[in-house]
């Protein structure tokens, strides 16, 4: 191994020596906690600790870097106190997610870190989306995010690159190219000769990189970040090395060639460099035993205190209180002027106050640009707050909403149009595992909110028409927002867009046009969690959302004798059950109307939460109506039977009559 020094000092050479030493000791010594059985899991990265340590040290400490399991270099480069990083292997309370998640699936504001989730993909478009925020502030930094050979199959990963490439962000993608995902080799991976190459394709300059060589990466890295600052544009970086160990401990690494093994062995990258230093009289055995006998005293003295911190207590209002960031509602009350307005007309006036009221908000989404979307919502908003906070995006949902994520990481707040809700399937992962627990793995909000235009009606067919609300209200961390009315689209997305907590902002968009109502014009806010009770009445109570609280009018109006609580949810998640319950102990019967498909559907909980709070009040079953059990179709007739509107009234009647 050649090192080519070029202008680093002696003192340059050995401050790199000691950041690649730290994490290598550290390594041995978890190694021997691990067969101690004192840790649980352990995913080593002995033999590519140059890399994370040459690109660490190559970045500013302001500066966002986004590791993987194998980097331990990133967190010691950073200084991260030992005692923090084993209290955080252990479990322990004074680690980074009070037991909640393990190893380095965390990150730390305060070090400007942002660690993975296991899903891999996402962590690259969150560095799209931290980069985007540094761009738009014009602050000359780079953003820097790892991924393996392995997670360049998943879509998030060419998803993200493209982003980056159309965007011209400042992303370092680095590709630790370490022979094997788990136990398949890289010719089961791949075809391609070098991964390096994948960035032809997205027109992103790339490189192949020694990534055992500390001084060729520190080098490398320090020259091609002081060029993206000057000129912002991303670079895909395949760092060559190896994998010494197993994919963790316990999968051993049986499966690798013993002559394979050998030949890396001889690459080490500490062993080489120590020999490298030694040999050029800038590293004398007194001072590397002394920093052995430093490093190890500072690993057993860190090691100490987080064995003498006491285990986690659960208790259930701790894991609950931090599913969601804490917010207060501010209570914003309109002015009395008003004006007779549709449903959509009341989501762009939101959110072009919303766009005022808050500098650091970004809208990303298919076409919402020049073109105004694809139902003209932010038309004309490219003329009021430019491109770079009215962002087209490539056809890529889930890196659009890992970078949403990024944005929040780097203080702005991201609106991410789905321009159909249907489309959220291809950015599923990251809303529910990436957004959605966030805050309770390790304290981070994802300030996002996701416009789903949504609903049957339409004959827009299977893949344009589903409401699809009940895959987002089954996990914790999500708001879910479906407003009936104008007057509560426009209030309940201004509070959304305040909320620092994902939601999940749902718009029927049969009612875009047709529902009108007067609104006022000023800025309001209307809290979450919140029913409306649109009409009261003894007899029964009818709890629904979206487009079936208008037909539910229709029924009612159809048939006046009938005396009906007739409520508006308006928000899923929260859900506002005081007035659910309230309602039901009045009436003692109670029918739960969605547009969504019968099984799984919200109704189903929300039928459950009563039998199970107000049983003895019931004076009959509770009935849901709902749209029947398989896919929305596209001709009017097939649709009109999907949907429940025809039954509702029947179902109605015979619950009156029980």
């Amino acid at each position: 191994m050649i090192f080519y020094r070029q202008n680093l000092t002696d003192s340059q050479l050995l401050d790199l020596y000691k950041k690649i030493l730290k994490p290598r000791l550290i390594e041995e010594k978890m190694l021997i906690l691990i067969r101690q059985g004192k840790v649980s899991k352990w995913f080593s990265g002995i033999g590519q600790e140059a890399i994370a340590v040459g690109v660490t040290a190559a970045l500013d400490e302001s500066e966002y870097v986004l590791p993987m399991h194998r980097n331990l270099g990133v967190f010691t480069t950073r200084n991260i106190p030992l005692y923090r990083l084993f209290s955080q292997w252990q479990g322990k309370a004074n680690g980074f997610t009070k037991g909640r998640d393990r190893s380095f699936h965390f990150g730390t504001q305060e070090y400007n870190i942002i660690g993975m989730i296991s899903h891999l993909g996402p962590q690259l478009g969150i560095a799209d989306g931290i980069a985007l925020a540094d761009k738009l502030q014009d602050n000359k930094k780079i953003t820097a995010v790892f991924t393996g050979e392995g997670a360049t199959s998943e879509g998030d990963f060419h998803e993200a690159l493209n982003i980056a490439a159309v965007w011209k962000l400042p992303v370092m993608f680095i590709i630790e190219n370490n022979g094997y995902g788990l136990s398949t080799p890289t010719n089961e991976q791949y075809l391609c000769e070098n991964l390096a190459d994948k960035g032809i394709g997205y027109g992103i300059e790339s490189y192949i990189i020694d990534g055992n060589n500390i001084v060729e990466v520190y080098n490398k890295l320090t020259q091609l970040k002081a060029e993206m600052i000057e000129n912002p544009h991303p670079v895909l970086l395949e760092f060559k090395t190896f994998r010494m160990r197993g994919h963790e401990e316990a999968s051993g690494t049986k499966y690798v060639p013993k002559e394979l093994m050998d030949e890396w062995a001889a690459k080490d990258p500490v062993a080489n460099y120590r020999t490298y230093l030694t040999e050029a009289g800038i590293l004398t055995a007194e001072f590397d035993e002394a920093l052995h006998s430093e490093i190890k005293q500072e690993i057993d003295e860190n090691l100490a205190i987080a064995n003498a911190e006491p285990e986690i207590i659960p208790t259930y209002s701790g894991e609950l209180d931090d599913v969601y960031k804490p917010y207060q509602h501010e209570e914003i009350n309109p002015s009395s002027s008003s004006e007779n307005i549709r449903f959509i007309d009341a989501i762009r006036n939101g959110l072009n106050q919303s766009m005022q009221r808050h500098k650091n908000l970004v809208i990303m989404g298919q076409d919402i640009a020049e073109y105004g979307g694809a139902f003209k919502i932010t038309d004309g908003f490219v003329e009021l707050y430019g491109k770079g906070r009215v962002r087209n995006t490539p056809i890529c949902e889930s890196a659009v909403v890992s970078a949403g994520m990024g944005l929040s990481i780097n203080g702005y707040k991201a609106i991410v149009e789905m321009q159909f809700a249907d489309f959220v399937s291809t950015g599923f992962n990251p809303i529910v595992n990436l957004l959605a627990k966030s805050h309770y793995r390790w304290g981070e909000n994802a300030d996002v909110v996701v416009r789903m235009p949504c609903g049957g009606g339409t004959q827009a067919g299977p893949f344009h028409s589903q409401t699809n609300e009940a895959w987002f209200t089954k996990t914790p961390g999500l708001k879910v927002v479906y407003p009936a009315f104008p007057y509560d689209a426009k209030g309940l997305l201004n509070t959304s867009i305040n909320d620092p907590n994902p939601v999940l902002f749902f718009e029927h968009k049969q009612l875009y046009r047709s529902v009108y109502q007067d609104v006022p014009e000023d800025y309001y806010t209307i809290p979450l969690g919140k029913a409306a009770l649109l009409k009261e009445g003894s007899a029964i109570t009818i709890i629904a959302f979206g487009a079936p609280v208008h037909w539910a009018l229709q029924t009612l109006a159809q048939n006046p004798e009938i005396q009906a609580d007739l409520i508006d949810l308006r928000t899923l998640q929260p859900l506002d059950t005081e007035a659910i319950f309230a309602s039901v102990k009045k009436t003692g019967k109670v029918i739960i109307y969605q547009e969504d498909t019968l099984f799984g559907g919200i109704a189903s909980d929300i039928s459950a939460l009563i039998m199970e709070e107000c049983f003895e009040y019931l004076d009959a079953p509770v009935k849901r109506v709902a749209s029947l059990d398989s896919p929305i179709p596209f001709t009017k007739a097939l649709e009109d039977q999907f949907l429940p509107k025809n039954r509702f009234e029947e179902v109605l009647l015979e619950l009156l009559q029980y």
